[in-house]
């Protein structure tokens, strides 16, 4: 089996990598990275490095021309909603046109793979307390830029689900944490921070966000291991239809001031907390928990990293990369 994965170079992709790489040694892995994104980690050691921009047609088509998979994992993308604020119009144009570019370049070498298209609970938007947790029949209502993209990905790739066109399947993945986690995101930014007081790095004072809105953490060990079983084992005959999309959680929320406690208790360390408005994102979504029961039916996941353990691995890395004085990767 030959597999592409975009986005490789990333969080979630260096994760996936390292899960084909341990229990899945025997398929042929393609790893889209883009130009001059900084060199591969050893995790992408074993996979064929592809360079190509997501933004640029012909280096996607090149690519898709090389591997020939069987199966792609689409993880590439503008992930941050703080930035899509920023630049809604890149974020819309890497998010949007980079699935059209892929699909396109399949389409074109007239393949015929599963493709998992990865999407975000941020699609729902603002939910009422009544429809929690979140189905995936529940309205999409996305009050970000990175929202509205990701749900336009999410119904452009099903256009090109032709009967005689790839098989698409989608997820709604609800925030993921774990080692490798780049500090743009809430939690991580916590652990960084802590791990820095913790080496004297800095003084025992927090900068932080809204800590009263609740989230479903998932560990993203356990994040891939659900991508890969959608790509398995999903039925055929759901993909490329409308409701042939998966929530990706544990069905389980915490306030984010409660994961900050558990960092600063993990730690050992005990900080002032700051709010800075710099961090409060224009709109914020109260609560956003999801229900995993359709993914569970499908293949049978359940996730089996405590979260306890996954604050604790992603502090250890912050650790090792403030004492290594490394960048995020």
């Amino acid at each position: 089996m030959r597999v592409l994965v975009t986005g490789a170079h990333g969080f979630v992709g260096g994760h996936l990598l390292e899960l084909l790489r341990t229990e899945h040694p025997e398929v042929e892995v393609f790893a889209l990275v883009r130009p001059r994104g900084g060199a591969p980690g050893p995790r992408l050691g074993h996979a064929t490095i592809l360079e190509g921009d997501l933004d640029d047609m012909a280096a996607v088509t090149a690519a898709v021309a090389m591997a020939r998979p069987d199966r792609i994992v689409h993880l590439a993308g503008q992930s941050s909603v703080h930035h899509s604020w920023i630049d809604p119009g890149a974020t819309l144009r890497t998010n949007v046109m980079g699935v059209v570019h892929l699909m396109d370049a399949v389409r074109a070498e007239r393949l015929r793979p599963r493709v998992l298209v990865v999407g975000s609970a941020d699609e729902y938007g603002i939910v009422e307390n009544a429809s929690i947790p979140v189905r995936e029949d529940t309205p999409l209502r996305p009050i970000s830029p990175y929202g509205v993209s990701k749900v336009a990905q999410g119904l452009l790739a099903l256009e090109y689900a032709a009967p005689d066109g790839p098989q698409v399947v989608r997820t709604r993945t609800f925030p993921h944490t774990g080692p490798g986690r780049g500090e743009a995101f809430a939690e991580s930014s916590f652990a960084r921070q802590i791990a820095q007081v913790a080496a004297g790095r800095r003084p025992p004072s927090l900068s932080v966000g809204n800590l009263e809105a609740v989230r479903d953490f998932t560990d993203v060990r356990d994040v891939v291991r659900a991508y890969w079983a959608l790509l398995e084992t999903a039925a055929a005959g759901e993909t490329g239809r409308l409701d042939a999309v998966y929530n990706v959680c544990s069905g389980r929320g915490v306030r984010l001031g409660d994961v900050l406690r558990q960092l600063m208790a993990l730690a050992g360390v005990d900080v002032e907390i700051r709010q800075d408005p710099g961090r409060v994102r224009p709109s914020d979504i109260p609560v956003l928990v999801g229900d995993p029961s359709r993914l569970r039916a499908a293949t049978g996941w359940e996730p089996r990293i405590a979260l306890d353990r996954t604050l604790h691995d992603l502090l250890e890395d912050w650790r090792l990369r403030i004492s290594a004085g490394s960048p995020p990767r």
